[in-house]
């Protein structure tokens, strides 16, 4: 991952107008490069670098970085990149260092700097590396830990033991949160669309008991509640959301 803190704005301007003509959409830019930061109580204008988290910001990095992906590509290294944030896909261990000396070599060159910690050489057969928010090791793809957490949290926040609302009116405002997930993390292994359900139903049904404690049956809240049940409420399932993904795959084979 390259950081943008160092970058010339006067050498980024002078790019975008090779591209732009506008006076109107530069004038825009350069406000946006010239805003002042805010550290609490301590606000200052700095001299190089580029706002990160504002939507423009990935748009100027794709500028920024358009020549290190046809360098890369014309030496033959196989490079996946979006924004600031890459991986270079090598054969072997030697392979890998001659990209990493010559990605760094350009990124001093253009007045950046490699992100300390996260510019690393991985076996990715036997060791991880994270990526967009997933983690990558041989054929498995899973979400990052942090990704996964996430996840979860929002999902605690979402059914709290004390929350009104039937659980159709809960599933519908779970489903949006659990179809967006899984739209951009459809690519990992299945067994963690499983856990995920079964985590969420065992909230639910904690939910419920809250609510109905009297159990004249004596029946176990799964019993009480069965999978199916959550599925009538209309509740969304990775797991069978997944399962329609993998079987859409396999029908274009």
């Amino acid at each position: 991952m390259v950081s943008f803190d160092t970058i010339p704005k006067d050498r980024l301007l002078d790019l975008v107008k090779t591209h732009i003509s506008d006076s109107r959409m530069l004038e825009l830019i350069q406000l946006f490069l010239d805003q002042d930061i805010l550290d609490e109580l301590h606000q200052w204008n700095p001299i190089a670098g580029v706002p990160q988290g504002a939507v423009l910001s990935p748009v100027l990095s794709n500028l920024y970085l358009n020549p290190l992906d046809h360098q890369m590509a014309d030496e033959g290294f196989e490079m996946v990149r979006y924004a600031d944030d890459f991986v270079v896909l090598c054969r072997t261990a030697a392979e890998a260092q001659a990209a990493l000396a010559m990605m760094t070599a350009w990124v001093e060159s253009a007045g950046l700097t490699l992100h300390p910690t996260k510019t690393k050489i991985v076996d990715s057969r036997t060791k991880s590396f994270a990526f967009l928010g997933y983690s990558f090791r041989g054929d498995k793809i899973y979400p990052r830990r942090e990704s996964l957490a996430k996840m979860k949290a929002r999902l605690i926040e979402l059914t709290p033991r004390m929350r009104p609302g039937s659980m159709k009116v809960i599933a519908a405002e779970l489903n949006p949160v659990l179809r967006g997930w899984f739209t951009y993390f459809r690519h990992c292994r299945w067994t963690i669309y499983k856990d995920l359900d079964s985590h969420l139903r065992a909230r639910l049904r904690r939910l419920l008991l809250k609510r109905h404690r009297k159990n004249p049956e004596r029946k176990t809240r799964n019993e009480r509640w069965p999978n199916d049940y959550f599925t009538k409420q209309g509740l969304y399932s990775l797991r069978e959301a997944h399962f329609r993904f993998d079987q859409s795959l396999r029908g274009n084979y």
